[in-house]
């Protein structure tokens, strides 16, 4: 039953008016009185959100609405009848006449009172129920038609008697365990004479849905209301004992913990006795240390009470390790705390240009952000995203960024991360619950502005344990890493002043929300030039550190670098020529410490002696001898590289065959060029009867490696037009770019790796797509000074260009049985 009921029970009577000081029970009379009463044919109506009038019981209702309020004082002044209907939604503040339940109950207005908080509560008593017919009104209230309910005749057999006493019991126990109900109420349950009375005022009072309720005003048959109400009783009973249980578990272990809590007293009173309490130093230590640190005053006030939680808890206890750690976090991190920024521009410059060769842009971002902070001083750091193959510095740029501007440097690997608690920490409720990474390495930092390098964002994976990506949106959005959220400091941290920088190989993993907070930064890879200046300055000098020799023991020439760069690696960036430089080295180390002679500066011969034969050979990348063989150009993760597309023709039927480990739309590539061909076999002098009698296979060398992309597209189309034509393609010549239909080359991506692998196998001459030419144009001129590019915009030019004029043999004829050129 609800707490209101000291209120129902002494009130839930009928009225004799207004001045009645004490109500009477509801006798069996008062009661036939009452349901002999006429009930109106019209009736202002009254909804209730969340309560059900029966007949007979008095309730206290807060009116609140506008139309409500008037139609109460409208109704105080007349007869005092008003209709009382429960509405279905709860949540509908102005409900309409289809809104409320279809049986409500006539009340009678016994009082009208102004609260004190300007509130006015309406006593009514129920009489009647009645049922809604239709709308008369609805404006400034409800108004309705109704009709009366129609009580349903039972039997008052031995089955009823004993079930209006077990109600008359089972309330008499609800109110005996109930704690909000005063005794005397059971006096009032065994005092009412009238049944129908009974019921309705135990489901007026019991603690029971609103839905319940109303299905139980909505019955005709009394017997089927007081079965019902048995059935919600028997619910609330066995509730209540349930709770009475639970509270007396409860009072038993308190009983248990207070007496642990007087033994650690005593415990703790012998300890200080005997020469202090390792708990109580420990927490004067944490409240000397907090004395120190300069934090904000909301932190402040959360640490003080974090400690006193501490102070009230037992040393013994297993969350006081949990509660030790968790202070000693707050205590540990930098709160605040920012190491100076040096802002000599040229001493920046100088180390910069020092640690990394190349990278202009992303120096030139470093210097003007440098530039901007020691104007403005209080500058939002950045939040750049460095992109390139493997190999090309972009790691170790963060510590030279940070050398330059005199801060902490701190990196943390994303690859293969996949939990989300990784980067936001775990709740301290959590068994072994720890801060996140991101948390942990600004702590390890000890400053509030270290220059954080976020490793491979690209690797970062997704599982049922969370999406770490969208985790770091929080870290990598300048305008919300000012108040990040860490689940186990459960305190806003201030990451605005960290430099973040990510690196990545491949912005396509990256979740676009995360790109779009990232200012991007490409780092392409290096030309020969540039490697061979490269391996001078920076690998060979720190190879000989690392193996123990000096300047004077090992000598390697330019044109010896060139031979290993191009013979023994074939990479945009530098890490596996490091690994050849180093082989050479400890070659040489091993002839100094076995005392044997060697030459200081060392000849082609010691190369092979040391790495072997040459790995990669150029030849293979220049000659197209056949017909049917064409030179494209690709972008892999690792950078750019070339890649052969064969095309040979068989007697058959038409059917095309591909192979070489191709994606789809590399796949879709091949018979775009097929169908174009096909559809203007007459503009390139084939004729169009050997499409139908003629099998075409197209494959790309290097079968195991998986290949996709549209760039292929212009390739496979000179390809099939060089098969078919049986004109070769011209010497020393690659291309690249997507095709179409209707014959339209359409520009691609990764065009400076595409360049740069193209110049490291001897090619000379580039087709492109005419809308590729300002990223020609973003390349340095050196790079690209011995390249002639053509820039198209129809395959008809393509062909143009890369087919030479002379055929390698007559044309294809029908009345040739054996194909002539086996590719």
């Amino acid at each position: 039953m609800s707490k209101q009921d000291i209120f129902d029970f002494n009130s839930a009577m009928p009225i004799i008016n207004e001045d009645t000081e004490f109500f009477p029970l509801m006798s069996q009379q008062d009661e036939e009185e009452m349901n002999n009463e006429e009930t109106p044919e019209t009736l202002a109506i009254l909804p209730l959100r969340n309560t059900v009038l029966f007949p007979g019981v008095v309730i206290p209702i807060t009116v609140g609405r506008d139309k409500s309020i008037k139609l109460i004082k409208e109704a105080y002044k007349g007869n005092k009848i008003i209709g009382v209907v429960s509405q279905k939604d709860v949540s509908i503040e102005d409900p309409t006449f289809e809104q409320l339940n279809t049986v409500g109950t006539v009340a009678n207005i016994i009082k009208l009172l102004q609260m004190p908080d300007g509130n006015t509560t309406v006593i009514i008593q129920g009489k009647q129920r009645f049922s809604l017919i239709e709308e008369a009104q609805n404006e400034p209230y409800i108004k309705a038609v109704v009709k009366k309910f129609e009580e349903q005749k039972h039997k008052a057999d031995k089955e009823f008697k004993t079930l209006i006493a077990s109600i008359r019991e089972m309330s008499s126990q609800i109110i005996q365990l109930s704690p909000n109900i005063p005794s005397e109420a059971s006096i009032a349950l065994k005092n009412i004479e009238s049944n129908s009375f009974l019921i309705n005022f135990i489901s007026s009072n019991m603690n029971a849905e609103m839905s319940d309720k109303q299905k139980i005003l909505e019955m005709g048959n009394l017997q089927e209301r007081a079965q019902k109400v048995m059935e919600l009783l028997m619910v609330e009973l066995q509730m209540l004992e349930l709770r009475n249980q639970i509270q007396s578990k409860v009072r038993t272990d308190l009983d248990k913990q207070q007496r642990d809590y007087f033994l650690n007293q005593q415990l703790k009173t012998i300890q200080e006795e005997l020469g202090g309490n390792s708990a109580d130093l420990e927490f004067d230590a944490l409240q000397e240390k907090a004395k120190k640190k300069k934090w904000a005053k909301p932190v402040a006030e959360h640490f003080d009470k974090e400690l006193d939680k501490l102070g009230r808890m037992n040393p013994a206890a297993p969350d006081y390790s949990v509660q030790l750690n968790y202070l000693e976090l707050l205590l540990d991190l930098p709160w605040s705390e920012f190491t100076k920024d040096n802002f000599d521009l040229k001493r920046a410059q100088r180390i910069l240009d020092k640690d990394h060769f190349g990278l202009e842009k992303v120096k030139q971002r470093i210097i003007e952000y440098l530039a901007v902070l020691k104007l403005k001083r209080n500058m939002k750091a950045p939040i750049l995203c460095l992109v390139g193959p493997p190999g090309v510095g972009k790691t170790s740029l963060g510590k030279s960024i940070a050398k330059a501007l005199g801060r902490k440097y701190v990196r943390m690997a994303l690859g293969g991360i996949r939990d989300e608690a990784e980067i936001r920490g775990h709740r301290k409720t959590y068994i072994g619950a720890m801060p996140g990474r991101i948390i942990s390495s600004i702590k390890k930092a000890g400053a509030d502005n270290p220059v954080f390098v976020l490793d491979e964002i690209d690797k970062v994976g997704t599982d049922h344990r969370g999406d770490p990506s969208s985790a770091l949106l929080e870290v990598l959005d300048p305008e919300q890493n000012n108040a990040f959220y860490d689940h186990y400091v459960e305190m806003d941290y201030d990451l605005s002043n960290i430099l973040f920088i990510a690196t990545a190989n491949s912005l396509s993993t990256i979740q676009p929300a995360l790109l779009d907070r990232m200012e991007i930064i490409e780092v392409n890879g290096y030309t020969i030039e540039e490697k061979i200046e490269i391996a001078k300055k920076f690998l060979l000098p720190k190879q000989k550190e690392n193996h123990g020799l000096q300047n004077k023991d090992i000598v390697l020439k330019p044109a010896l670098i060139e031979k290993v760069i191009e013979d023994y690696t074939r990479e945009s960036g530098v890490r596996g020529l490091e690994k050849k430089v180093g082989s050479l080295v400890r070659g040489v180390a091993t002839k100094i410490a076995m005392e044997d002679e060697y030459n200081v500066t060392l000849t082609n011969e010691d190369v092979e002696r040391i790495l072997g034969a040459p790995i990669y050979d150029k030849d293979l990348y220049e000659g197209n001898e056949v017909a049917g063989v064409v030179t494209g150009l690709a972008w892999t993760s690792v950078g750019g590289d070339i890649l052969f597309i064969e095309s040979s023709l068989s007697p058959g039927k038409g059917k095309l065959t591909l192979t070489g480990n191709l994606g789809d739309v590399m796949k879709e590539s091949a018979v775009i060029a097929l169908a174009y061909l096909r559809a203007h076999a007459a503009e390139f002098g084939i004729d169009y009867t050997l499409f139908d009698n003629w099998d075409v296979h197209v494959h790309v060398p290097a079968g195991a490696t998986p290949k996709d992309g549209p760039s292929a597209g212009v390739t496979m189309l000179t390809a099939l037009t060089s098969a078919f034509t049986q004109r070769k393609v011209k010497q020393h010549l690659a291309m690249t770019g997507e095709i179409t239909l209707r014959g339209k080359v359409l520009p691609v991506g990764g065009i400076k790796e595409k360049i740069l692998a193209a110049k490291r196998a001897n090619i000379k001459e580039i087709i492109l797509c005419k809308s590729n030419r300002k990223d020609i144009l973003e390349i340095k001129e050196s790079y690209i000074k011995d390249l002639t590019f053509h820039y198209v915009t129809e395959m008809s030019e393509v062909i143009d260009l890369a087919l030479t004029k002379n055929k390698v043999k007559k044309p294809l004829d029908l009345s040739i049985k054996i194909l002539p050129i086996v590719n």
